[in-house]
This record gives C-alpha cells, sequence and structure tokens, in this order.
C-alpha cells in the first residue's frame, strides 16, 4: 500500500504562523479503481493567502501543486503525465478523475506544454498569481494609456506582473518593494517609479512620482499602506483589492486615516476579487501572458526551495518577504 505525508494545522494561527501550528503525518492511498491515478508533488506552491483561510484544526493545508502520476487506472493521465490540483501540502495525491465533483473540487488539469520551461511556471506567471494579475488588473481597473498605476508589493509574483502589464497597456507604473535587491529587480523590468517603503516614506514618494495623482491602485498589502495610498487617487480612482499580506498576522489592525471617507470624498470604485470568478476565461489570460513572455514584455522570477519537510519554514519565510517573484517549493 502506497502512503503519503500531508502537512496539517496542529493548532490555530494567533499572530505570526509558528512551526507548532503545523504538524507532519503520514496517511495510507487506497487501491486504484478504474478512472482513478496517485502521482508524486514535483513543485508545491507558497502562496500569502493561505495564512489569511480559516482551517479547522486537523486539516490539510491548502494549495496547488504541479505532479507526477505514479500509478494509473486512467487512460486520460498515464504514468508519467504532468498534472496541476489544488490537493494540498501533500507529498503524495490519490484522484478520482472519473468523479465529477472531485475534479471539480481540486481544479485537476494537466499542465500544458510549456518547451523549455520548468512546469513550475504553470504555478506561477502561468498560473493563479499570472491569471489574479492579469484579470484583477484589466477587468478591474480598466487601465487606459497615459494613467498612473501604483502596486504594492511589486517584487512578488502577482505584483510584478501587474506592473509590467500596465506598462504594456501604456501606463506610468509605481512600484513598492521590501529591499534594495527588490526593488532593483522591479526597476529592470520596467517600472517607472520604485520605492523601498522599509525606507522611504509613502507619501513623499507618492507627491514625488504622482504628483497629479493615482488613476489606478493595485493592491496586495493592505493595512496603513493603503490608507496612506488612498489619499493620493485622482477623483474616480480605480482600486482593485486583492490581497491583504500586511494585516494577515494582525489581530486588531489600525486604519489611519479613515480610509472609508477617503473612497466616499474621491469617489473611488474600490473592488475586492477571487481571480476563481474568471476561472473559465484562464485559458484566454494564459495564452496572452505566454504571449507577451515570448515576445519579452513579461518577465518573472522564481524564488525556489527545496524540500516537502520545510514547507512550513519555506512559508513562514514567504510571509516576511523573503521571495522575488513566485515562491516555489521543489519537492
Amino acid at each position: 500500500m502506497l502512503k503519503s505525508n500531508k502537512w496539517i494545522l496542529a493548532t490555530k494561527f494567533e499572530g505570526e504562523p509558528k512551526h507548532s501550528n503545523f504538524k507532519l503525518e503520514e496517511e495510507d492511498l487506497p487501491a486504484l479503481k478504474e478512472g482513478e491515478f496517485i502521482c508524486d508533488a514535483v513543485y508545491l506552491s507558497v502562496d500569502p493567502y493561505m495564512r489569511a483561510f480559516d482551517y479547522p484544526v486537523e486539516s490539510c493545508i491548502i494549495g496547488e501543486q504541479v505532479a507526477r502520476v505514479l500509478e494509473s487506472e486512467n487512460k486520460d493521465y498515464p504514468v508519467g503525465c504532468l498534472v496541476q490540483m489544488y490537493s494540498g501540502w501533500r507529498s503524495r495525491s490519490f484522484v478520482n478523475a472519473a468523479s465529477r465533483k472531485e475534479t471539480e473540487e481540486i481544479h485537476l488539469l494537466k499542465v500544458p506544454d510549456l518547451g523549455e520551461r520548468e512546469p513550475s511556471l504553470a504555478l506561477g506567471i502561468l498560473g493563479m498569481p499570472g491569471m489574479t494579475a492579469y484579470f484583477g488588473f484589466l477587468e478591474i481597473c480598466q487601465p487606459k494609456a497615459g494613467e498612473t498605476v501604483l502596486v504594492n508589493g511589486a517584487a512578488g509574483a502577482v505584483g510584478s506582473a501587474v506592473g509590467q502589464i500596465a506598462k504594456i497597456k501604456g501606463c506610468k507604473v509605481i512600484g513598492f518593494a521590501g529591499s534594495k535587491e527588490k526593488c532593483d529587480w522591479v526597476k529592470s523590468i520596467g517600472f517607472d517609479h520604485v520605492f523601498n517603503y522599509k525606507e522611504q516614506d509613502i507619501d513623499k514618494s507618492l507627491k514625488e512620482a504622482a504628483p497629479d495623482g493615482v488613476d489606478c491602485y493595485f493592491d496586495n498589502v493592505g493595512g496603513n499602506f493603503t490608507s496612506k495610498a488612498l489619499q493620493h487617487m485622482k477623483q474616480f480612482g480605480r482600486m482593485s483589492v486583492c490581497g491583504g499580506i500586511s494585516v494577515y498576522n494582525a489581530s486588531q489592525p489600525v486604519l489611519t486615516p479613515d480610509p472609508f471617507m477617503t473612497i466616499l470624498f474621491k469617489q473611488l470604485k474600490v473592488e475586492g476579487f477571487d481571480v476563481m470568478r474568471w476561472e473559465t476565461r484562464f485559458p484566454e489570460g494564459k495564452a496572452e501572458m505566454k504571449k507577451w513572455i515570448d515576445e519579452g514584455k513579461i518577465k518573472y522570477r522564481e524564488t525556489v526551495e527545496e524540500g516537502f519537510e520545510n514547507m512550513p519554514k519555506i512559508f513562514m519565510s514567504l510571509l516576511k518577504g523573503a521571495n522575488i517573484g513566485k515562491m516555489i517549493v521543489k519537492a
């Protein structure tokens, strides 16, 4: 009987995640029946949203992975086939591809032919983060040539893609990141102005880079950064709320000044989103992103760490900003 390891939530998160919040367990996998297969994790994703998810204790930590089929009783998924799916932090997964319900729940897909590129891209620029940037920015902010776009978390998988899409659309782009190395990379991929939010005043920086105000704001950070950024929005500006990594670990975040009155007086359009609302259009977004990559209009980076046994440590380092581009775990 084949076995798998999985990381479960041992205790509820309170503040920053700790090693004691996680527990590694072993599980038995059933013998295969028609339509089923078992696959080994090759690459696993760690993402900030995993901290915000409300997990039941003893449940497997959620997440997407690229896996290689190890045993199969399904002709559509032969041994050696690469798949991507939301099967969580598991070293080995059992999949009943004959069950429509299970297939929909884990969002099972075959990894497309990426040529010489690593299949990890299916978890990054050509996966959920890339689609988050593509649809979350273009559909909500609807940028126009000549407008000014603000992106925080600009060195991350999503933020870096948003800024480059904005440049493709003819916008001026301002980015904020948290280290010199990150800022240097963000500048190298075409952002017009880049600031280190840990060293430079947000208000002063935005007055310098956008004296007439910001048209579109793509927010990955939330918290006080956003409260300040809203003060620099133009009338009828548009804001896409993607995440709030600055407040995921906070028990009582304080927002100063009050963002809601700013939204009212500036008549801003502010919309949060879950990227899965555009799931049926992912082929469109992936095709466009791949075309831009092939044309050299979009560049990407991955921070690859090794070891399934290190998943919690790598996840915690992500929340502290250890990544440039997409953080990937190589099993």
